[in-house]
């Protein structure tokens, strides 16, 4: 049975300002211009979501099924129909563990993968990863954890400056996995080495990285030159100053710059004591803190406080729609199946009031209570 909505059409070539979405059973199967219609809420495509370690008081970052399954709930009510469950770095048994709890939920459709942020990542710029867990990368532990995910690990984290980071990167590819750089102190040219060997996402952008400097440019200036790379970035007002979310996204453009939540348990929370990757985490005014030392851990950002960041920065409307959905899509390998209103593509799909605010939350075809 084919079922519409009517309103404001968000799709990846610009806004149907009085248009309509079909959907039969679980696809897309119309975007139209619905003259009828006069205006009425936005609709944008479902929120992907390529990097949170939880939200809603839950976390991903334990490797607890029950937890996954609440936080992933948690965001979907906020818009987030496609999102990669994001860990930290941890001994081996961890991921092990998380791989293998986190692969049925995959299989069901609750995850869209696994993402390892680290513990392949630097000393120097680690932030909020615990530096007792990190190490230099290792193609075995990868293997195991790719072939034990059975399809399950979708992104890997790491500093391509470590010894045995390009072998990694160049492994991941080959087995369908997308080679992140972040975390990192690494040159330009280093980071030029891991996009060659096929890095092709920067983790948050400026955060983790050695800063930008005019006789030694560093990571960022590599990763938002190439071609072939997605940029995430942060829109909190807390990662990043409007100025630099702005200049970023101008200078990749929409295509290549992804908007993420980074987000801990504590998104949808009250301030107080919470945990990540098993350090305390301080929040106040909504700003997560590592206890012993003040780093930023994680936010507790939506992705539909993102869209609304972005919007108030000055990022036209279907721009920011292409970089919470589209191009994070694109960026996990998702693009043939989510990401977009279009034909053909999974019917997911956010209703938002004139405040962007989230009215209702299509995903495969049904409502979300």
């Amino acid at each position: 049975m084919t079922v519409r909505v009517n309103g404001r059409v968000v799709t990846p070539t610009g806004v149907i300002r009085q248009g309509c979405v079909e959907w039969d059973g679980d696809r897309i199967t119309a975007v139209a211009e619905y003259p009828s219609v006069r205006d009425g809420h936005w609709i944008l495509p479902g929120f992907v979501d390529m990097h949170t370690h939880g939200g809603g008081g839950h976390t991903f970052t334990t490797g607890d099924a029950d937890q996954a399954r609440a936080a992933a709930g948690f965001h979907l009510t906020h818009g987030t129909t496609t999102l990669l469950a994001s860990l930290v770095s941890s001994p081996l048994q961890v991921m092990r563990a998380a791989t293998e709890a986190f692969a049925p939920l995959v299989d069901e459709g609750v995850l869209a993968g696994v993402h390892f942020e680290g513990p392949y990542l630097s000393d120097a710029r680690c932030g909020a990863q615990n530096p007792e867990h990190l190490r230099d990368p290792s193609t075995d532990e990868l293997a195991e954890l790719i072939e034990l995910g059975r399809g399950a690990v979708r992104m890997v984290t790491l500093a391509p400056e470590r010894d045995g980071a390009l072998e990694a990167i160049k492994l991941l590819t080959a087995a369908r996995v997308v080679a992140a750089v972040g975390h990192t102190d690494a040159t330009y040219e280093q980071t030029r080495a891991a996009i060659a060997a096929g890095a092709s996402v920067g983790t948050h952008l400026f955060n983790g990285m050695r800063p930008v400097h005019h006789r030694e440019p560093g990571p960022v200036v590599a990763l938002l030159e190439a071609p072939t790379v997605i940029c995430e970035l942060v829109a909190d007002g807390v990662h990043l100053h409007d100025g630099m979310l702005t200049f970023a996204t101008t200078t990749a453009g929409p295509d290549r710059a992804a908007l993420i939540t980074d987000a801990m348990a504590a998104a949808g929370m009250a301030d107080g004591e919470y945990e990540l990757g098993g350090q305390a985490v301080t929040v106040a005014d909504g700003v997560a803190r590592l206890a012993r030392d003040g780093a930023i851990a994680g936010s507790t950002l939506t992705m539909d406080a993102a869209l609304r960041h972005a919007v108030d920065a000055g990022i036209p409307m279907a721009d920011a729609a292409r970089m919470v959905a589209t191009t994070p899509a694109r960026a996990i390998g998702l693009g043939d199946r989510v990401g977009a209103l279009q034909v053909g593509l999974r019917a997911d799909l956010v209703v938002l009031d004139d405040d962007l605010n989230v009215v209702r939350v299509l995903r495969g075809g049904s409502w979300v209570e």
